[in-house]
């Protein structure tokens, strides 16, 4: 399965990868991430694009397709790759059909997620990223669970700069100014599939399985939807039953105890504390007379 995702920022290309990744077993390409790879191991493209953007220049189509093709060329993309990024213009498009065909492995199909812009503004200012993980986060849609990354840490979250609202307008225009003619010019070669990419992660990523051919009825996403609804739904009637259980279960002397002895060393810890910050008072207004 060979794939370019397209849709404005915010409309969940980045998200739907990585479930497409883990789902299917193929890479996403991010052009983004392949600069600043190859820019921090300083590889003969990389040192390429720093010099142009340190010039304040847009990096050369030729080098991202170079970096491109070399990681298309590892052993991990042989299955496949979705693309997301890159194309961003009609010209590009040209240059990466051209590349593909190369390279024997020509794109299976263009997928358009679709989002209203309203939409696009809260996810936008809503997104998260773990400087940990990588993984893609909203605090509106989709907050990170409580669990933190893979060991147990918390997630380290931040904003990407250009999601704040000032500078969200201004994309919006340029990916209607630039990147919307690619869909005539996909739907043209017939390889454009329409996605709605609003609403909960797994029924989007039912939509888009279905566009692509691969939503059996049920289907694998509508499978794992059911799947987590029942989870969760059994999850919340084991917690009300055990809590049920325990407002009815009588506590036996030694646990009584414990729950007057835990009072009273509370008790003691405020009165402690009460103490202390009297004394303090008391100390400072010593102090300040000697002062004077």
């Amino acid at each position: 399965m060979r794939l370019v995702l397209l849709g404005a920022p915010g409309s969940g290309k980045g998200t739907q990868s990585q479930l497409m990744m883990r789902h299917y077993g193929i890479p996403q390409v991010s052009t983004g991430d392949l600069l600043r790879e190859a820019v921090a191991k300083g590889t003969a493209l990389g040192k390429a694009a720093k010099a142009a953007m340190d010039a304040g220049k847009l990096v050369d189509d030729s080098i991202v397709l170079g970096m491109i093709r070399q990681r298309l060329a590892r052993r991990d993309a042989r299955k496949g790759f979705i693309l997301d990024g890159f194309p961003r213009n009609v010209a590009q498009a040209d240059a990466l059909g051209t590349l593909l065909e190369e390279l024997g492995q020509p794109l299976d199909a263009v997928v358009l997620m679709k989002v209203r812009d309203k939409v696009l503004f809260q996810r936008l200012a809503g997104r998260r990223t773990c400087r940990r993980c990588a993984q893609v986060f909203n605090v509106f849609t989709n907050p990170p669970p409580k669990g933190g990354c893979k060991g147990g840490q918390a997630h380290d979250l931040y904003q990407r700069p250009d999601d704040n609202e000032q500078t969200i307008g201004r994309r919006l225009e340029v990916y209607a100014a630039q990147t919307r003619p690619l869909v005539a010019y996909y739907r043209k070669r017939g390889l454009l599939r329409q996605v709605d990419a609003e609403g909960e992660l797994d029924v989007v990523e039912m939509r888009l399985e279905q566009a692509l051919g691969r939503g059996s009825s049920p289907g694998k996403a509508a499978s794992r939807a059911v799947k987590k609804a029942v989870k969760k739904a059994v999850k919340k009637v084991v917690k009300k039953a055990a809590a049920a259980v325990r407002s009815r279960v009588k506590p036996t002397p030694l646990q009584r105890a414990r729950r007057k002895a835990t009072k009273v060393v509370r008790k003691a810890g405020k009165a402690r504390k009460k103490v202390v910050r009297k004394a303090v008072k008391t100390a400072r207004k010593a102090v300040s007379k000697l002062a004077r």
